[in-house]
């Protein structure tokens, strides 16, 4: 078991939240174009699922670009926003995830 914690109002840095984001994509091609997206916000920590740590303004742009990289009525995507101090406890064969700063260009 691993576990790690998160707090996104320490250090006075610009308003932050806690995202995950779990997606059902029906097209390979469509659901590898998304993962790469996703990437650009965050880290994968399962095949459809991505976590992040960002501000405020760029969890309005992630938002606003899912619609418009999926088929609404096919697809699912579920995207979670969290404040404060949070904990995710690991179980079973999992990646190590570090705390990284990420920059979509």
């Amino acid at each position: 078991m691993e576990n790690y914690f998160w707090n996104t109002e320490e250090g006075g840095r610009k308003k932050q939240v806690y995202v995950i984001e779990i997606y059902d994509i029906i097209k390979n091609k469509t659901r590898n174009k998304f993962a790469k997206v996703l990437q650009g916000y965050g880290f994968r920590v399962q095949k459809s699922a991505f976590e992040a740590i960002i501000d405020e303004k760029l969890f309005d742009q992630l938002v606003k670009e899912i619609p418009t990289l999926i088929n609404s009525s096919e697809d699912t995507v579920r995207v979670s926003k969290i404040r404060g101090v949070g904990e995710v406890r690991l179980f079973g064969n999992s990646k190590a995830i570090k705390a990284e700063e990420t920059i979509i260009l």
